[in-house]
């Protein structure tokens, strides 16, 4: 089980820009010049079970991808604690544990020393990751020359040969075509079968509804709803089907 309880996160966002000595002086007589305080999320606390698809949905700046990151242990809340007994791996950038100026084949060996793979285990996976992200044709191709679509296939493909009991996925299919969308949903959807515990954001009502077994509603940092995908939807967005 996953337990987020009364976590925050905030920020500081400064008002006046300060270049010279001059400006900075004259700042500090200034009221304006106060760091405004930012909640980027405000005591969140809900529970995700073992074993269930638990979707993340909200407008941008809800707080939906900062949350995604400390669940993550990518950034430390400012108050509050996550508790995840099990092995986390988080797909929130398609950049992370990949490098423009080496090849697909050198990021995907690069991602299995990050994600401390033997480097044998990976050599005899190394046709299934091309395979299944079909990009056979361009193994040695630099990953810069790679669409958006080919980087995103190349890394989810890549990541879900990795041992996970959580898997954290942000906006993964937003860049990906149909095709290869539903092969993603069939992976997580074989994997929910072997008990591992899946958490999504997405802006594509459809998807959370068909996919999630609980869903959750954050606006402007604040848990609104949490419950049945289709009840969760419909109050964020009264028009979808």
């Amino acid at each position: 089980m996953i337990i987020v309880e009364k976590v925050s996160k905030e920020y500081f966002i400064p008002h006046v820009r300060k270049v010279t000595l001059f400006e900075k002086l004259i700042s500090l007589l200034k009221e304006s010049n106060r760091m405004e305080k930012f909640y980027a999320l405000k005591d969140i606390s809900f529970r995700v079970e073992d074993g269930e698809i638990f979707g993340i949905i909200g407008k941008n700046g809800s707080g939906k991808t900062t949350l995604l990151k400390i669940m993550g242990d990518l950034i430390p809340p400012t108050s509050g604690k996550v508790i995840i007994d099990k092995k986390v791996v988080p797909f929130l950038d398609l950049g992370i544990g990949f490098h423009p100026e080496l090849t697909a084949k050198e990021n995907i060996y690069l991602y299995g020393a990050i994600m401390r793979i033997p480097q044998e285990q990976v050599k005899k996976g190394l046709k299934d990751i091309l395979r299944f992200a079909e990009v056979e044709r361009f193994a040695d191709m630099k990953l810069k020359n790679f669409s958006a679509g080919m980087a995103m296939r190349l890394a989810f493909s890549t990541m879900i040969r990795t041992e996970f009991d959580v898997i954290i996925l942000d906006e993964v299919f937003a860049v990906g075509d149909i095709d290869f969308k539903k092969k993603c949903i069939n992976e997580l959807l074989k994997f929910q079968k072997m008990g591992k515990t899946i958490i999504i954001t997405s802006h594509s009502m459809g998807d959370v509804m068909d996919l999630c077994d609980r869903a959750m509603l954050l606006k402007n940092g604040r848990i609104q709803l949490i419950g049945k995908p289709k009840d969760v939807v419909k109050e964020y967005a009264p028009d979808e089907k």
